[in-house]
């Protein structure tokens, strides 16, 4: 099956123009995540371009900032909240 436009691998979002097999893709997303992971980061985006017979990778590492938000007073991420503070971050609206 060839892939052509965007698809997401393993949390990685790839852009491709075409020509190119799922089965290559996957092969190469999970390479190039190997190749981050040994760098220490975390691989983000990938576009993959035919030329000719070859593959043409571009890799872009994934943001390391993170949102922050104040909750009764404590600064944290999101993914930290106990059950009452995401039920607060999600009640709350927004006053313009």
């Amino acid at each position: 099956m060839i892939i052509e436009n965007t698809l997401t691998i393993d949390s990685v979002l790839v852009n491709t123009g075409g020509g190119i097999t799922e089965d290559e893709i996957r092969q190469i997303v999970a390479e190039e995540i190997e190749l981050w992971r040994a760098k220490g980061k975390t691989l983000g985006r990938v576009e993959l371009m035919l030329d000719g017979e070859e593959i043409q990778v571009v890799a872009h590492e994934r943001s390391p900032i993170k949102r922050i938000r104040r909750i009764t007073g404590y600064l944290s991420t999101e993914d930290r909240f106990n059950p009452s503070k995401q039920a607060e971050l999600g009640d709350r609206r927004a006053h313009l």
